[in-house]
């Protein structure tokens, strides 16, 4: 088994990077000895594509599993399609979290139940996503974003909501004819 830890620096006693894709580097533990092997993240400079890219170089590395603080859609597409779980909300050095992360081997290596709480506290507690899995938290995708497009929330899209029945804008004038 490696672990690929997304951190702040080369070493074990470096924090956990919260940014999976625009972290300064990976280090590949090996969480039985903690050999660790540094990856530069070189992409994290990239305008577009920085988690998708970690994610390839992760995976062609052989990890097993990543721990991190979050993961983007894009990287947690190329990582579970490569068979690599992911374990979100990862904080602390990379050495507690690895260390959480093997005490509780059999809590990371299973999805929360359904509305778990899933608290950025340690690994073991943190959101686990197996490959080929939605992301962590509401089943379905089913986020809980407060709707800030061009509505907020309302309902103002195109031709839709309190809009709509003004005068010149297609719609009728809110008064009754006849």
């Amino acid at each position: 088994m490696k672990i690929a830890v997304s951190a702040a620096g080369p070493s074990l006693e470096d924090v956990v990077d919260p940014r999976f894709g625009r972290c300064a580097c990976f280090l590949i533990i090996n969480p039985d000895t903690l050999d660790v092997e540094v990856l530069d993240n070189s992409g994290r400079q990239l305008s577009g594509g920085a988690g998708v890219d970690a994610a390839q170089r992760v995976a062609d590395r052989g990890a097993t599993h990543v721990l991190t603080g979050t993961c983007g859609p894009n990287a947690q597409k190329v990582l579970s399609a490569a068979g690599v779980r992911i374990v979100d909300g990862c904080s602390g050095t990379v050495r507690e979290a690895v260390l959480n992360f093997r005490a509780a081997p059999v809590a990371s290596a299973q999805q929360p139940p359904v509305g778990a709480s899933t608290g950025p506290e340690a690994p073991s507690s943190a959101a686990v996503r197996a490959p080929g899995t939605g992301r962590s938290g509401n089943p379905a995708g089913l986020g809980s974003g407060r709707g800030m497009g061009r509505g907020g929330g309302r309902g103002m899209g195109r031709g839709c909501g309190m809009g709509a029945g003004r005068r010149g804008q297609g719609g009728n004038s809110g008064r009754r004819s006849g």
